[in-house]
């Protein structure tokens, strides 16, 4: 300790209190004695500033928010404190050090807090705020404090010892105090307790391996998020990374990413390992891993456990960023570059060449050194033996030759990922065997079916690693949470394999799902509807961007079109057990005679479930540049146009629509965000400029794939603008117009309907028919606009609208009445009596009572969400976890516009 005694501490009131300081390399703390173990109060070395005499025996110490006075007992003793702050604020500052949290806490600390949040405890009036990180529990008096960076005290958790207490409470033991804390909920309880136990086990491992890789400068920060002090790491990849990252590492399963903690699994690192991850280093594995990232994908230590999911399988399974090596798909070429690079010390280029491509265990050619790591050994390269070593069971590596049916059993000589060696398989009496050989009667192994609770098929090409001739693969998943790969030579035979064994696990009242060309299959629990208090078994099969169904009673539920769902996300559910995945679909057409739904679905294996995940979530998100590809609405209009379309109607008709242009980087950034994932986009006025969605509509049809009128056809369409008969063309047009795709033709009326509402305001935007046709005839044929022909066949379709589309009068009321609403609120608007967009709207919660009666100003935007809790905030009622609201919308009378509704809000049984 630097330096400690007894000052009398900054005054209160003006009057000072004698109190025992201390000085480490990180804090000035202050106690009641010196006999105390936990301080009042810390000051962060990190953000002392300066240090100065202000008067006899009397010191400042001035930090980044606030400044303290001190007294010592002479000016000595002053002028010694005085010296030895100055001394170790400088070497702070010149060194530039690892910061300590209550450093960081200015500047975002809960980056790297575990646990924060307030908690009673006993012996404070008020309640603390409390924060977990790493090996310590920080305490704060306030939320500003903590982002000032000044607290009470820390606890080292090294001798700390969690215990229960009651429903809400829990005790921090100590050797010196007792620290009794209360939470506000029993939930709430149990993630403190977890997260303290989690500290203490931190504080109980060794941090001798940490240090060590952490002497080089880049191993100090998260190779994925750039979080401080990452503690965990993959030693296969190569990469340090922090805890949160960590847990998405695993997700990815060990064929991908073998994770090991830097402090507790102290027997795995060897002292080869410590030496590999000192020279190869973050800054190496990246320049590979994460050579092409777009900065709209990069996640930071502030990203949800989504979007570090979603950025870590693109990472590393999909090998989505990597820097191709140049033999890149040249098998042969790769394996004897491989064999060569052993050989030196280039660390780097057997990254490449292993991560691209080359097989681990290729043939060398030569008898003595059989394989890459024989080569290594030889030649004295022990760190390219170690990274060998942790990529022998890495990837997929080796091929092999198939064989036939025979006796009613499939037989093939499987790649069996698991242990990535040639396997020969069989299924027989329920049972998947792999053994050595062919000629083998033990097996190595064996799956029983009725164990196996997915089944996926995949394409090689999904994994990075893929190598050799094995087209098809697939996995089985089992109840014990067990992954295993397979490939075979052609797609075609794994797809065989894929149905045989699918046929052998999946109950007799799905067996209707075998029929189907799925990707995915497997059993999870769902619920949906209006039963939402108990879930139920289902079987499920993925087919493109479809979801079927099979309820346990056999029953098979209208299959789920995912590119048309209307909201999908995950709610996470108790530790212990997997979140749920929620799917609300969008009401299909009337006449279809059904409605939309809601349907929750939860696995009871994380690693299964992940999967599952991921795959809904790619299906039900734009595929590719073509209309069909995109996520589309119930009346089969891309998501991302009906958004545009919609939010252009209600808050952009005025002048300049369509001839202003956006601002460039921000029509690329919402292009961007739409075409990723439109249904998480809401667009709302005052954070989206008109000018920048409508330069987004634009573009989007200008770079769409096969474009509106599709190649094929666009020419025809061209050629009926020469037709000089108006009941010709339209006739022509109207043919034309049901060639198209079903998406394209929904797509072409939903725009050529919007801009015939635009030019119901030509008054007030100048865009007529013709200006119109002039902005859109070369966009949406794609050309440089010197074709008039284009034009024309926009403005035709404008001016032939209701003839062209077949709109019947009840669809033209229809839109007459939304246009003169719109007009109705613009007026409004214009006259400043309300913002434009919103109305009044009277709201009822539960029942039509006076005294359950509210009057909403609703905007434009607002969301069924954003108006239940406004209701529910007004009536000061609290959501609790089971609870379901619901909003509803009644019309009393069929007039146009919409402020004549009202909404009721309701709470599910």
């Amino acid at each position: 300790i630097p330096s400690n005694g007894s000052l009398w501490s900054p005054p209160r009131s003006y009057i000072y209190q004698k109190r025992w300081v201390k000085l480490d390399t990180d804090y000035l703390r202050y106690f009641d004695s010196e006999k105390d173990t936990y301080s009042k109060r810390i000051i962060p070395v990190s953000s002392i500033s300066r240090v100065s005499s202000v008067g006899d025996q009397k010191f400042e110490v001035v930090t980044n928010n606030r400044n303290f006075v001190f007294r010592a007992e002479n000016d000595a003793d002053r002028n010694e404190w005085i010296w030895t702050l100055q001394q170790i604020a400088e070497e702070r500052k010149s060194k530039a050090p690892e910061r300590t949290l209550m450093s960081l806490a200015a500047d975002s600390a809960t980056e790297i807090a575990d646990k924060s949040g307030f908690l009673e405890l006993r012996g404070f009036k008020h309640k603390l705020f409390v924060v977990v990180a790493g090996d310590k529990v920080f305490l704060y008096k306030n939320a500003e404090d903590y982002r000032l960076g000044i607290g009470i005290t820390y606890i080292e958790m090294n001798v700390g010892n969690v215990k229960d207490v009651d429903r809400r409470g829990f005790d921090l033991t100590t050797p010196y105090r007792i620290f009794s804390f209360s939470a506000d909920s029993e939930q709430e309880k149990e993630e403190w307790v977890e997260a303290m136990q989690q500290s203490i086990t931190e504080a109980l491992s060794n941090s001798e391996v940490a240090e060590r890789i952490w002497v080089v400068e880049s191993n100090c920060f998260c190779a994925d998020c750039g979080s401080p002090k990452p503690d965990w790491a993959s030693i296969n990849l190569c990469v340090v990374i922090c805890k949160r990252c960590a847990g998405e590492h695993r997700a990815l399963g060990p064929g991908v990413t073998k994770v090991r903690s830097l402090k507790m699994d102290r027997k795995v690192w060897t002292e080869e390992l410590i030496e590999l991850f000192q020279q190869f280093g973050n800054v190496m594995a990246n320049q590979f891993w994460a050579a092409n990232v777009p900065p709209s994908e990069a996640i930071s230590p502030t990203s949800s456990s989504q979007e570090r999911r979603r950025f870590l399988i693109a990472k590393y399974r999909e090998g989505k960023y990597r820097r191709y090596h140049p033999l890149f798909g040249n098998q042969e070429e790769l394996d004897r570059a491989l064999c060569a690079a052993v050989t030196t010390s280039d660390l780097a280029e057997t990254q490449a060449l292993l991560f691209c491509g080359a097989s681990v265990t290729c043939d060398t050619g030569d008898p003595q050194c059989p394989t890459p790591l024989a080569l290594a050994e030889r030649s004295g390269q022990r760190l390219q033996m170690e990274f060998l070593l942790h990529n022998k069971t890495s990837g997929w590596f080796g091929w092999c030759r198939g064989a036939g049916q025979s006796s009613g059993r499939l037989l093939s000589a499987l790649l069996c990922c698991a242990e990535f060696s040639r396997r020969w398989c069989t299924l027989q009496d329920g049972v998947l065997s792999y053994y050595e050989n062919d000629r083998n009667t033990v097996p190595n192994g064996e799956i029983r079916v009725e164990e196996i609770v997915c089944l996926p098929l995949r394409s090689c090409r999904a994994w990075h690693s893929c190598s050799g001739p094995h087209e098809g693969t697939f996995e089985v998943y089992t109840e014990a949470d067990r992954l295993y790969l397979f490939g075979l030579e052609t797609a075609d035979s794994a797809r065989e394999w894929l149905k045989s064994i699918a046929k052998s696990f999946v109950h007799p009242c799905a067996e209707e799902l075998l029929a189907l060309d799925f990707e995915r299959l497997g059993r999870l629990h769902y619920k949906g509807g209006l039963t939402l208090e108990r879930a139920q078994e289902g079987w499920f099969a993925l087919v493109g961007s479809t979801l079927h169904v099979c309820s346990e009673d056999g029953r098979r539920q209208e299959p789920l079109q995912l590119r048309k769902l209307q909201e999908l996300c995950e709610y996470p559910c108790p530790a212990g057990r997997t979140s749920w995945l929620g799917e609300r679909a969008c009401p299909p057409n009337p006449a279809l005679g059904h409605a939309g739904r809601t349907l929750y679905i939860q696995g009871e294996r994380k690693l299964d479930f992940l999967g599952w995940v991921h795959a809904i979530q790619k299906a039900a998100g734009s595929s590719g540049d073509t209309l069909s590809e995109q996520q589309l609405t119930e009346s089969d209009v891309p998501l991302l146009v009906d958004r545009c379309i919609d939010y252009i109607t209600q808050c952009g008709m005025g002048q300049g629509i369509y001839r202003k242009s956006g601002q460039n980087s921000k029509t690329t950034s919402l292009l961007e965000v739409l075409q990723r994932d439109a249904r998480c986009v809401c667009l709302k006025e005052g954070e989206h400029q008109v000018d920048d969605v409508a330069n987004t509509l634009k573009r989007f049809f200008r770079d769409l794939g096969d474009g509106l009128f599709t190649r094929q056809q666009a020419p025809d369409w061209l050629w009926a603008t020469a037709l000089e008969d108006e009941e010709a063309k339209v006739g022509e047009y109207r043919q034309l117009l049901a060639a198209l795709p079903p998406v394209n033709r929904a797509t072409l009326k939903a725009l050529i309907n919007h801009l015939f509402r635009v030019q119901c305001f030509s008054g007030e935007n100048q865009m007529n028919t013709h200006n119109l046709a002039i902005v859109f005839g070369p966009t949406l044929f794609q050309t440089d606009g010197k074709d008039y022909k284009a034009g024309r066949v926009v403005e035709d379709l404008i001016s032939h609208y209701v003839e062209i589309f077949n709109v019947n009068d009840q669809e033209m009321k229809k839109q007459q009445d939304e246009i003169t609403a719109i007009m109705k609120m613009r007026e409004a608007s214009s006259s400043g009596t309300q913002q434009a967009g919103d109305f009044i709207c009277t709201v009822y919660l539960e029942e039509k009572k006076t005294e359950t009666e509210q009057h909403v100003k609703v905007s434009a935007t607002m969301t069924a969400e954003e108006l239940t809790f406004e209701i529910l905030d007004r009536r000061k009622i609290v959501v609790k976890e089971k609870d379901y609201w619901s909003c509803f919308e009644v019309n009393e009378r069929e007039e146009a516009g919409w402020c004549r509704g009202m909404k009721v809000v309701r709470k599910g049984r």
